[in-house]
């Protein structure tokens, strides 16, 4: 956690702090770091669940409940007052769809952050990657021009030296198992969005492929192609070539001699595509073997708000620097 990476995050966090709502409220890792969210200066906290209750659980398991803010949805009347106020400003659902929902904590947390009640959600201690997907792809929506969600993780690799240094961005690895032309364009174009508003890079966004410009021909080359031709119709000021294997993409002495043109991305990378979910798994378990690399993320990308989902087994560490990643995308997103 103590990277230069998360104490960057962290500085940023603390210049703009933004609210968390956590639908888990009874689990004692998101309790803890709720606090640790608190304690740090670098945002501030909104539970789904009633005060009493939540404090109770925080007492037995040590945590300090100070600063916690709640918004319950288990009486008739708070759920009749987020309805009434829901329905003011959208028709996506009926009444009786939305009191339905409701009785969920993770999608009352997403009409909480649909109706700016918190700046963005955090789950996945209790609930699944699918279903903190689906509740977020069904009441908060896809950004504009979106029609993909995806993963992204940044990557430090200690010796590595690319355009920042030992780091950078891989994706996707968590989401979409064989994506098609479309989803590899929307990927790319939101992996660049990510590294660019976290982190302030220039994305230079690579193709992988087990081909080089073309070196090999294959049916499953095409819609890596595809997609480039047609993110450049989309985003033409974006830096994004390929396809390329993966030293093309980040050796510079490697692409001078397999990449037969002028190219602003070849052997200077700084963010990877993966052609599909095979590859981006075992290539991110590859670099933290063998590369003992740190990972982190998956962050979440193409919703609306910012959404985060931990994995079930993390670390209060790993989740804190999932938390970071969130609170400055949201601090971004509410033009910070």
């Amino acid at each position: 956690m103590e990277s230069a990476l998360m104490n960057k995050l962290q500085e940023a966090a603390r210049k703009n702090p933004k609210m968390v709502i956590f639908p888990e409220a009874g689990n004692e890792m998101i309790l803890k770091s709720a606090r640790e969210i608190l304690d740090r200066g670098i945002g501030n906290v909104l539970f789904v669940g009633k005060k009493e209750t939540i404090e109770k659980t925080a007492g037995e398991l040590g945590v300090s409940a100070e600063g916690f803010s709640y918004y319950s949805l288990e009486g008739e009347e708070e759920k009749e007052g987020l309805c009434e106020e829901y329905l003011e400003r959208f028709s996506d659902f009926s009444k009786k769809a939305l009191l339905r929902k409701m009785k969920d904590p993770l999608q009352g947390a997403m009409f909480l952050a649909k109706l700016g009640k918190g700046d963005c959600v955090a789950a996945g201690r209790e609930y699944t990657t699918a279903e903190v997907i689906l509740a977020a792809q069904t009441i908060v929506g896809l950004r504009e021009g979106c029609s993909t969600v995806s993963s992204l993780g940044i990557v430090n690799v200690p010796g590595f030296e690319g355009p920042q240094g030992s780091m950078f961005a891989i994706a996707d690895c968590a989401v979409n198992v064989a994506p098609d032309a479309r989803e590899l364009s929307d990927i790319a174009i939101a992996s660049a969005d990510t590294v660019r508003s976290l982190l302030g890079w220039e994305p230079r966004v690579a193709m992988l492929a087990f081909s080089t410009c073309g070196s090999t021909e294959d049916e499953s080359l095409l819609p890596i192609r595809e997609s480039m031709e047609l993110t450049r119709k989309r985003e033409p000021a974006l830096k994004i070539d390929g396809e390329f294997q993966l030293d093309s993409a980040i050796k510079p002495e490697v692409a001078a001699k397999k990449v037969p043109r002028e190219s602003d991305v070849a052997g200077k990378a700084n963010v990877l595509i993966f052609p599909n979910l095979h590859a981006g798994n075992i290539g991110v378990k590859l670099i933290q073997t063998f590369g003992k690399a740190d990972a982190y993320g998956p962050v979440l990308q193409g919703f609306a708000l910012p959404i985060c989902d931990f994995s079930r087994g993390a670390p209060l560490s790993e989740m804190m620097g999932n938390l970071l990643m969130l609170l400055v995308r949201a601090g971004n997103a509410a033009g910070a």
